[in-house]
């Protein structure tokens, strides 16, 4: 297999393929593919009309999707794996379990992603968001701040903010898994906001005495449901957090759902999650290669 390094300009052929079947998983955008740019060699390859995605790091190679087409073709899978450097395939969807079983391959268990009603955010209504409603009415009567859209100048300054906040999550918890995901999210972050705008993606910015104390990130993953990448706030600052996604969800009217992506197997990012009260958990699961 010849394999082209991934690049800006593929974005509208990965569009094109992305777009042949509506997905609810966050990973299936150019946006949630690009960013990991820094971290993992990424490559791609057409095969027998379906779209490869290869990732591939100093641990191995895999795919990050299952092959992308019209029309499941089991000889593209067994091709692939027929190279046993191929360990896995990632992020298959729920509605793909069949196709996979069928052809005899086990399939595991990944993190799963939080899917939330978008008006639910946006009004925090109900006893449900007692204390989500109570955050964001204290940062409201509390501060004097400016809520914007996310412009290329703010770069600087979200960066700035990102890195303060990974080391005081760093201090608070000394899990060397957990400190490795943060670095990794500030690497893929810098590269989102390098070419945000290039990527579809939409942010605002909380300024507070004119320095970003809060910012948020997203694309449109279906007309039914904008996926939320980023949303980083200074923890000192109360119900900040709280204030920045419920208005953000406010101005996506078109939107019925918002996706809160996965928690990455981590209790307190899990409560987190739930926190929010989603109204449905979205399954993701992984093939391995036989051969590997």
């Amino acid at each position: 297999m010849k394999l082209r390094t991934l690049s800006l300009k593929d974005k509208a052929l990965f569009d094109k393929y992305l777009a042949l079947e509506k997905h609810e998983l966050s990973v299936y955008s150019f946006a949630n593919i690009y960013i990991w740019k820094s971290l993992f060699r990424i490559r791609w390859v057409v095969i027998a009309k379906s779209l490869c995605i290869f990732f591939q790091d100093q641990l191995g190679t895999f795919l990050y999707l299952p092959p992308l087409s019209r029309i499941k073709d089991p000889r593209v899978i067994d091709k692939i794996f027929l190279d046993r450097a191929i360990t896995r395939i990632e992020n298959i969807e729920e509605s793909d379990l069949a196709f996979y079983r069928a052809l005899g391959y086990e399939v595991k268990d990944k993190f799963p992603e939080y899917l939330c009603k978008r008006k639910e955010i946006a009004d925090l209504k109900g006893n449900k968001f007692k204390h989500k409603r109570a955050e964001r009415n204290y940062f409201l009567k509390h501060y004097n701040f400016q809520h914007l859209d996310l412009k290329p100048k703010d770069k600087i300054g979200c960066l700035e903010l990102c890195a303060q906040w990974a080391k005081k999550r760093k201090a608070l918890n000394l899990d060397p898994v957990y400190q490795g995901m943060l670095m990794d999210s500030q690497k893929c972050l810098q590269a989102l906001l390098k070419d945000y705008r290039k990527l579809d993606c939409a942010g605002r910015v909380v300024k507070i005495s004119s320095k970003i104390k809060g910012f948020t990130l997203g694309f449109k993953l279906s007309n039914d449901t904008f996926c939320i990448l980023y949303e980083i706030t200074d923890l000192s600052v109360k119900g900040l957090a709280q204030f920045i996604f419920s208005e953000f969800c406010s101005e996506l009217k078109g939107y019925p759902y918002i996706n809160i992506m996965d928690d990455s197997g981590l209790e307190n990012l899990k409560r987190v999650k739930l926190s929010w009260r989603p109204a449905r958990i979205i399954p993701a699961y992984i093939v391995n290669n036989p051969h590997a």
